[in-house]
């Protein structure tokens, strides 16, 4: 299996006290499954994208990506692993104001140590899959919201990683821009065999995906598969 969660959990401390946000997570991934992680706001669904990405750690559980346990590894090891099998794509784009569209896709190539013509070339052809190609010198503030998430998810793809972990991509979009963006990533999937794994509360974004899993207070409460 590519992605293998075990008995995840995950707590957080307030003050003296400890809550438990995770409860017990057991889940399996196939390579190149379209999932979608659906429930009601406090079910877990980001949390779970976090730990999963490697970006917040489990309180105990184990994660499993190919042959990697990313459950156990130091921060530096889960740097190097994130930046070379993992694309983040956030609901609020992230992207730094004072940096035009290719500056921002480049900039996933800056840290892994690549030189700035290649991070250059390869930014432009990131955002040409995306349909962007046109708007690569303007800034954000000068792209609408669905142009900006257009240079997220080619952020994402510039290092061509094997996993990417999408939280509600959609959230800030109309229904046609919401369209428009999950049909390019579902031609991103069947394309390049691509692992999505995309958190939404929107019923209509988990209709492009294979795999619906449901959680529910920490806990996966029921999945169907759409293929």
């Amino acid at each position: 299996m590519f992605i293998t969660v075990k008995d995840l959990h995950k707590d957080f401390k307030l003050g003296k006290n400890s809550i438990s946000i995770l409860k017990g997570i057991n889940l399996s991934i196939e390579q190149g499954e379209m999932v979608a992680l659906l429930g009601p706001s406090g079910s877990g669904k980001s949390t779970f994208l976090n730990v999963l990405g490697g970006l917040v750690p489990p309180t105990s559980g184990e994660i499993l990506i190919r042959d990697f346990r990313i459950s156990d590894m130091t921060e530096n090891e889960l740097c190097l692993f994130r930046r070379e099998h993992l694309g983040f794509i956030f609901q609020s784009y992230n992207l730094i104001s004072t940096m035009t569209a290719i500056e921002n896709v480049a900039l996933a190539l800056t840290f892994a140590g690549v030189k700035k013509d290649i991070r250059l070339k390869k930014a432009k052809e990131a955002l040409e899959i995306v349909g962007l190609l046109d708007r690569m010198e303007h800034k954000p503030n000068e792209l609408s919201g669905g142009q900006q998430q257009r240079v997220s998810i080619a952020r994402a793809l510039v290092n061509h990683p094997e996993i990417i972990l999408a939280d509600e991509p959609t959230g800030n979009l109309d229904s046609k821009t919401s369209a428009d963006i999950m049909e390019m990533i579902t031609k991103l999937n069947r394309e390049d065999n691509q692992t999505f794994v995309i958190v939404t509360h929107d019923p209509e974004v988990s209709k492009y995906c294979t795999k619906v899993i449901h959680m529910c207070d920490g806990l996966i409460e029921s999945w169907e598969d759409q293929r």
